[in-house]
């Protein structure tokens, strides 16, 4: 307990010796955190807007005959052979019009002299709602193409393929970002640690001349580090939440908001970026003095 008591003391009284690049650490770790954590909880809300358009997300197949049931069991077996689905649904040349005539409400009596059975029958086909799914929708197409008897396969092909670039452009940035976060508070917290170490070389001297073993000298800087990332991750996460609600009582009255909730990251989701901002800066830390006290 001694041991614990003393290496938070020396850690006390390096921070405030070294104030002013602890501050510039502090900001710079804080800032790291901000911009990874903005771009992942713009991926975070994006996946969540992918999920609310994957509910309308069907390929309707157009056919040349109503199939007969043995035909029907055949397309079932062929689709699921390809990919796993939601759901199959067979439309009738009669339940196609119901449906076109329920769609022209008030219009609809200029379809009193048309035969009911001008539509063509269709498979409304339902992928499983997945990321994965958006960026196999065109080959699922284009199989669906080779079953006998369809004449064509729609589905919402641009507004799939331009969402599934921007989910893709928005992974790369989460990553570029991941990595800035881990070499900019790496770095920093060593660097930091470093001038720390070397500024008070000639008292880590003496501390070895009494007997202090290197995990004794090491232990303060550990906690240092630790004490920096704890601190500028929650500072980073406190500025991308008030950044988050100035776009909510920004955009709070936009229909694009109360079509697709904005929400903030979940706790667990914050509780990994603190842990992982700590180890980062524990592990800077820890490297740094390592390799000073070697000199």
């Amino acid at each position: 307990m001694s041991l614990l008591s003393s290496a938070f003391r020396h850690t006390g009284r390096n921070m405030l010796q070294t104030w002013k690049s602890q501050v510039m650490t502090l900001f710079t770790v804080s800032l790291s955190i901000l911009i990874f954590s903005f771009f992942y909880l713009s991926y975070f809300n994006a996946l969540h807007i992918g999920q609310e358009l994957g509910d309308d997300l069907r390929l309707i197949v157009y056919l040349d005959e109503e199939p007969s049931p043995p035909l029907q069991e055949e397309y079932r077996r062929k689709i699921k052979k390809f990919d796993q689905v939601e759901q199959i649904v067979f439309v009738s040349r009669q339940e196609a019009f119901l449906r076109f005539e329920k769609q022209l409400g008030d219009d609809k009596d200029i379809l009193l002299d048309i035969q009911q059975d001008f539509l063509p029958p269709s498979i409304e086909v339902y992928p499983i709602k997945t990321l994965d799914s958006l960026s196999r929708i065109k080959r699922f197409s284009d199989y669906l193409y080779t079953l006998p008897g369809v004449l064509k396969v729609q589905y919402g092909k641009d507004w799939i393929e331009r969402f599934y670039s921007f989910i893709q452009l928005m992974r790369i940035i989460v990553i570029l970002s991941g990595f800035l976060l881990i070499m900019t508070t790496t770095f920093m917290v060593a660097h930091t640690i470093r001038l720390t170490l070397l500024s008070r070389q000639r008292e880590l001297e003496l501390l070895r001349l009494v007997g202090a073993t290197d995990n004794y000298i090491r232990m303060p800087f550990l906690f240092e580090g630790a004490f920096q990332g704890l601190i500028g991750a929650c500072l980073g996460i406190g500025a991308l939440y008030a950044l988050y609600n100035w776009i909510i009582l920004q955009f709070s009255g936009s229909s694009l908001f109360q079509l697709f909730p904005f929400s903030f990251l979940p706790l667990p989701i914050v509780a990994v970026l603190i842990v992982a901002s700590t180890l980062l800066c524990s592990f800077g830390s820890f490297s740094s003095a390592r390799k000073t006290l070697r000199l």
